[in-house]
C-alpha cells in the first residue's frame, strides 16, 4: 500500500461515569485497536496526543439506549460529554452509535478469545473491548 492510502484515525469512545474505553483505527481504517481506559481528563490528553501524531477523522461515541430505543439517564450524560468533545474539537465530526447490548457482546468475545477470567475482570478491560468492538463493526460496515 502506498503512503497515500494512510488515513487519519477514527476514534471510538465507550463513555462511562467511572471509566471511558478508547479504541482507534489503524492507519488504513481496516482494524480497531484498543488504546486503553481513562477518566475524562486523561482521555482528553490521550486524544490530544492522537490528534497531533496521527490526526483524527471522526469520533464514534457509544450511545446507550434502552432495548425499546428510548433514552435513559446515561444518554443525557453522554450527550453532555459529546458537547464537551465538540467544543474541544469543533472541526471533527462526532457520530453517536447505538451500543445496546455491547457490554454483553464484548464480554462474550473476551471469553471466546480465551482471555482468562482474571484478565477479563480487570477494571477497564471491558470498556476498551466495547470501544474496539463498536469501532470494528463501524469499519466493517463502512467499507
Amino acid at each position: 500500500m502506498s503512503i497515500e492510502s494512510i488515513k487519519k484515525r477514527i476514534i471510538a469512545i465507550d463513555y462511562g461515569t467511572k471509566r471511558i474505553g478508547l479504541a482507534k483505527s489503524d492507519p488504513f481504517q481496516m482494524f480497531a485497536q484498543p488504546v486503553g481506559t481513562y477518566d475524562e481528563p486523561s482521555l482528553m490528553q490521550e486524544l490530544e496526543k492522537i490528534a497531533s501524531s496521527d490526526g483524527i477523522e471522526c469520533f464514534l461515541v457509544g450511545y446507550p439506549k434502552n432495548s425499546d430505543d428510548t433514552e435513559n439517564r446515561m444518554t443525557t450524560v453522554v450527550d453532555r460529554f459529546v458537547e464537551r468533545l465538540q467544543s474541544q474539537y469543533p472541526n471533527i465530526p462526532i457520530e453517536k452509535i447505538d451500543e445496546f447490548g455491547s457490554s454483553r457482546q464484548a464480554g462474550a468475545l473476551l471469553r471466546q478469545s480465551g482471555t482468562r477470567k482474571k484478565q477479563r475482570q480487570k477494571k477497564g478491560r471491558l470498556d476498551q473491548a466495547v470501544a474496539a468492538m463498536l469501532l470494528q463493526s463501524y469499519l466493517e460496515h463502512s467499507l
